[in-house]
């Protein structure tokens, strides 16, 4: 097999990942949808969506915990597509 060509077939690849995951918004919740947060697929928080009965100036600690639990579930959730495309974009490479 060429190697050079198989570069050629693994950069371009690449650069459709990393638009793919550009293009993504994943979204995650905490405390059974009280807090929504969505992130694309560099992992860059978009939105945050709190519900009302959530914000209370005598729990903010609670509502912290909330939002950080979301942030990280949406994070993992990323990693996770990551992972399924980079599968399947190595089945497509040909490799043994």
């Amino acid at each position: 097999m060429n190697i050079q060509k198989m570069m050629q077939q693994a950069q371009q690849m690449q650069e459709r990942l990393q638009k793919q995951m550009a293009e993504m918004t994943i979204e995650a919740t905490a405390g059974g949808g009280m807090v929504t947060v969505a992130v694309n697929g560099s992992k860059q928080l978009l939105r945050v969506t709190l519900d009302p009965e959530v914000v209370s100036k005598d729990d903010i600690a609670m509502l912290q915990d909330l939002i950080v639990a979301a942030v990280n579930d949406a994070h993992r959730r990323v990693d996770e597509a990551l992972a399924g495309q980079m599968q399947g974009l190595m089945g497509g490479l040909g490799l043994p």
